[in-house]
């Protein structure tokens, strides 16, 4: 059997390959967790989406299912370890989104960095303050990753080109030292870092990993980057350490409380004192969302699916 159940709108290469291949496709984007549990006995393949959670009750019943596969990198939504213990491989397909998760972290740093979301607004208003928005150079300053995977290396590749020191630490990896950054503990992290970047997956250790003590151990003032999942920082533990100094800036793509409107009022009291700030750069979950990683992230994940069938 080589059904597929789609639940997430991906490139169309996704379909093209898969069909091509000899997998049979039904799509369904809105289907509720309800009707999943009744239909999911069907299928051999479960494509999913972020949002819908495939913990136990849903692994059960997909009696005849041999992949879960998620169209991007987070499989935070998907109990994989329930899984695989049922012989099903979870796969997913961060070498889609890399590229542009790197090059937007990189475009955080330089927006804070240069204070260019702050001057953009100011001239539109008909104000030239040259002396107010003096800037940084990431020349020459060490720049800490913590996470480093897919994501974190490619941060690190793009800072190559600009002479800094890039330290890195990830507690499942060894050996890890390459042309981009130097493997170390999380002790040098808080002694060395003028900027510290989280590419970490969302995980029981790493919620609210970023919080009050931990920012506590760090030497010196810094700034923060986080592509990575909103609730690996805690916001109102991130706006103490701005008001106090030990931080000094932030470039946030992902926020511990993303569901709210658009209406700024609704969103809760942590959001609306960040959003207040102009030493913090925001953008809605979009690091890896770029025109080629829409393609690139489908067309991996499909190959990864044929591959495995």
């Amino acid at each position: 059997m080589k059904k597929v159940l789609v639940l997430d709108k991906g490139h169309s290469i996704l379909s093209e390959k898969l069909l091509e291949a000899g997998f049979e496709l039904d799509f369904n984007l809105s289907l509720s967790r309800e009707e999943l549990l009744e239909i999911i006995s069907q299928y051999s393949v479960l494509i999913v989406r972020s949002k819908l959670l495939i913990d136990k009750e849903v692994i059960d019943r997909a009696i005849n299912l041999k992949v879960i596969g998620r169209i991007g990198a987070g499989m935070d939504a998907i109990d994989t370890d329930y899984a695989e213990e049922k012989g099903i491989k979870c796969i997913n397909s961060p070498e889609g989104n890399r590229d542009a998760v790197g090059e937007h972290c990189l475009g955080l740093l330089l927006a804070l960095f240069n204070k260019i979301c702050i001057s953009d607004s100011q001239v539109r208003k008909g104000l030239w303050l040259r002396e107010e928005n003096r800037g940084l150079e990431i020349k020459g300053k060490t720049i800490g990753i913590i996470g480093y995977g897919n994501m974190g290396r490619s941060f690190a590749q793009r800072l190559s080109g600009f002479d800094c020191k890039v330290i890195a630490y990830d507690k499942y990896k060894t050996n890890y030292s390459d042309d981009f950054a130097q493997e170390c503990s999380l002790e040098e992290i808080f002694s060395q870092s003028d900027v510290l970047s989280f590419h970490t997956p969302l995980t029981e250790e790493t919620k609210y990993m970023f919080n009050k003590s931990f920012i506590q151990n760090f030497k010196k003032p810094f700034y923060l980057l986080n592509t990575s999942r909103g609730k690996v920082v805690k916001i109102k533990d991130l706006i103490e350490a701005l008001n106090e100094g030990k931080i000094l800036g932030a470039g946030l793509d992902v926020l511990e409380f993303e569901a709210f409107s658009n209406e700024l009022e609704n969103a809760p009291t942590e959001l609306q004192d960040l959003f207040l700030r102009n030493n913090v750069v925001l953008t809605p979950h979009v690091a890896g969302w770029s025109v080629e990683s829409n393609y690139k992230l489908s067309y991996f994940l499909a190959e990864k699916i044929i591959s495995a069938l």
